[in-house]
């Protein structure tokens, strides 16, 4: 399975990583086996919410490896993610997935985690994505990438996301930006456009550096997670404006969101591949 992450600068100090698999047994075990890496110092918790928040604030691990389901907790490993991503941004949260799904996978980065990681894969790759994603890189597959752009392209009208990005980029460069969105190459994006893929590029370089991002990945997840704000925000005024009361999170639990959230994918997407 084709992982999409880039080479980065090393770095001598150790990455310290805080697994909390689905049993405590197995957090353990987890640990034990990512510890054999020396460039890992790594801390098994049992799964429980409470735990997990406090061995974060206590310890302060570059990466948090949390299952997506955990036994001992109330808390899902998403809404975990939220929390550890809202209380300490700078932290990296990778989710063990037993099952990648498109609505998980989709949720996964929703919540703000930096990558997702399958069971299938090996403890090998699992040290890489470790890696990478304390490097500040996105870790997903061609096919996971695939689910974030089909949910894009089923989520808010294009309006809601326009009145935002009027103010960023210029109108040629928004063009390009939906382009991307639908997964084109530059030699597609300049054929669509009637432009070289020469200037394809160059526009390609002012939006990363405009969004805060350094690839197509970067600008897809800065889309879709501003779309997924705007809509919420929108549903919500909506709402107040009719007198209704806020709808619970456990009547609509897919309808979180992360406090500045448009602000946390420009640092979930900063470093992603092209």
């Amino acid at each position: 399975m084709a992982q999409h992450v880039i080479p980065a600068p090393g770095n001598s100090e150790k990455i310290r990583v805080l697994t909390a698999d689905s049993t405590r047994m197995s957090s353990q075990l987890l640990a034990e086996a990512l510890a054999q890496d020396r460039q890992f110092e790594v801390t098994g918790i049992e799964p429980k919410g409470s735990s997990i928040l406090e061995a974060v604030a206590q310890r302060k691990p570059h990466v948090v490896l949390v299952s997506s389901v955990l036994e001992q907790s109330t808390t899902l490993g998403f809404d975990l993610t939220r929390q550890v991503r809202a209380a300490y941004p700078e932290t990296r949260v990778i989710l063990l997935m037993d099952t990648c799904s498109r609505s998980a996978v989709v949720e996964a980065f929703r919540c703000g985690a930096q990558g997702v990681f399958s069971r299938t894969e090996s403890s090998k790759t699992l040290a890489k994505c470790i890696n990478s994603v304390h490097q500040g890189q996105v870790w997903a597959s061609s096919a996971e990438l695939c689910y974030l752009i089909e949910a894009f392209r089923e989520s808010a009208p294009v309006r809601l996301m326009d009145a935002r990005l009027e103010a960023i980029l210029s109108k040629r460069e928004q063009d390009v930006v939906r382009c991307v969105a639908e997964g084109l190459s530059n030699r597609e994006i300049a054929k669509r456009l009637k432009l070289t893929e020469h200037t394809v590029k160059n526009y390609l370089f002012r939006i990363f550096d405009k969004l805060g991002v350094s690839s197509r990945v970067g600008v897809v997840l800065y889309v879709f997670r501003l779309r997924r704000d705007l809509t919420e925000s929108s549903v919500s005024d909506g709402a107040h404006a009719a007198g209704s009361k806020p709808v619970s999170r456990a009547a609509k639990p897919n309808s979180r969101v992360v406090p500045n959230a448009v602000e946390a994918v420009r640092e979930l997407a900063r470093r992603s591949l092209v």
